[in-house]
């Protein structure tokens, strides 16, 4: 999709409207809007690479990449950005500790263990796509669906508990009503991209704080120890060129560093069913015809990313929150954010700005955007009459919820575990189907 028509006016909606995906705001709107997106995103896709050893900047690149990638294969029908993928961080960490830890070489062969298994994430969508979304229904229900996208949501909450609110707990907790009051009390335009405001907002207040009141004193909570720190550290800035190359490589597969990444499949399937589902329920369109696009997009998009020293690929959460917030479905937004993404990756400059925003601050707008994707999966529910007085309903996501909050962690066996989303995604969809089959028929329970 290379044109858009403007929705009205381009400036304003009216109560209950929405921008649907073909359509755009203005121009400089439609940017101020993918700029949000761009800063939605920005978090996750900078810092799951660095758990995982890979280098942030690549990922910005091609994240952008990704999404260009992804909104042609699906043809521009459902709005999503392509952020860093969680679901490897386990694998990824057992393929380190198997084969030589933070080294090249193991960069290499954890690139090429990902490439793999974005390739068979895309056999996957083909499949769905040939064969039929009713494959999807019958594994995806709505009770399960409703399900991935609450716990991917709240699944989340344990970065927001754990990493970003208790590095600055009370500039957390203003930053997030800030947004608060941006998001609900002002209708226009401000109120759309209120979530990036409040983000800005938040960024000068720390920088002002910093000035007036010194460092963040040093928090102890039982095994989490946080030092006394400024809330803004503009070090690395100063450092950094405006103008630099990504460090890109080339992957090395390894039959072993593949199997421990490839049960991601799974979750990676479950989630973008969930996302895809969250996004029809948002616009009020059938998603079905294109599921098995979505699903392989993302899988080659994360073959490409990685064939060149990239991160897996995901569709993300992040981003359904932003659109959950600001009615704005429009796709030219989110190319509007690809390239700035792109672009961003040839500039470690302004990589180091953006990395430079208080983790305080980061916990007040993910608070925000994880509680709204998590609240989704409660509308699905709700629209679908799920019946939770049927244990089967209740049993497996109810648990499945809980170890995704948790986050729960299993071993597996050696160094590989399945944790989190991924652990309670599987649980659900698994739970679920089993109970189903071995459940008495109604004239059996009488």
């Amino acid at each position: 999709m290379v044109g858009w028509k403007k929705h009205g006016d381009g400036k304003r909606l009216a109560p209950g409207e929405v921008v649907k995906p073909d359509e755009r705001l203005t121009w400089p709107r439609t940017i101020g809007i993918g700029a949000q997106h761009v800063v939605a995103m920005f978090g996750a896709t900078f810092v799951f690479p660095l758990v995982m050893g890979l280098d942030p900047n690549v990922a910005i690149m091609m994240s952008g990449f990704a999404t260009i990638l992804f909104l042609l294969i699906v043809k521009g029908r459902i709005p999503s950005y392509l952020g860093t993928s969680a679901s490897f961080v386990g694998g990824v960490v057992a393929i380190r500790a198997l084969f030589g830890g933070d080294t090249p070489a193991a960069d290499a062969i954890v690139t090429g263990a990902i490439l793999v298994t974005g390739l068979v994430l895309a056999l996957c969508g083909l499949a769905v796509h040939v064969l039929g979304v009713q494959i999807i229904h019958r594994i995806f229900p709505p009770v399960v669906t409703g399900a991935v996208v609450m716990l991917i949501g709240f699944g989340l909450a344990y970065v927001v508990a754990d990493v970003y609110w208790p590095q600055d707990q009370w500039m957390a907790l203003i930053t997030m009503l800030i947004t608060f009051v941006l998001v609900v009390a002002f209708k226009g335009f401000i109120g759309r991209i209120g979530i990036l405001l409040g983000l800005v907002a938040g960024y000068l207040l720390s920088w002002a704080a910093d000035h007036l009141f010194g460092p963040v004193p040093a928090y102890r909570d039982g095994a989490l120890s946080i030092p006394s720190h400024a809330r803004v550290d503009f070090s690395k800035l100063e450092s950094a060129p405006w103008i630099g190359l990504p460090d890109l490589h080339t992957p090395d597969i390894r039959l072993g560093a593949v199997l421990l990444v490839l049960p991601a499949v799974i979750a990676l399937i479950a989630e973008n069913v969930g996302h895809v589902k969250a996004v029809g329920e948002m616009t009020g369109t059938d998603v079905d015809p294109y599921m098995g696009r979505a699903v392989a997009a993302d899988g080659l998009a994360t073959a490409v990313t990685s064939a060149v020293g990239g991160s897996p690929t995901t569709t993300y959460a992040e981003n359904i929150g932003v659109m959950a917030a600001t009615r704005v479905y429009s796709t030219a937004a989110y190319y509007v954010a690809a390239v700035v993404a792109i672009s961003f990756g040839f500039s470690p400059k302004f990589g180091a700005l953006v990395s430079a925003t208080p983790a305080g601050v980061l916990g007040g707008i993910t608070v925000v955007l994880y509680g709204m994707i998590g609240l989704l999966g409660a509308k699905i529910w709700i629209e679908n009459r799920v019946d939770f007085s049927d244990p089967v309903n209740m049993v497996p996501i109810g648990a499945g919820i809980i170890l995704a909050i948790g986050p729960v962690k299993q071993m597996i066996g050696g160094e590989f575990r399945l944790e989190g989303i991924a652990l309670g995604t599987i649980v659900v969809v698994g739970g679920y189907h089993l109970l189903r089959r071995i459940a008495p028929r109604p004239a059996e329970a009488r």
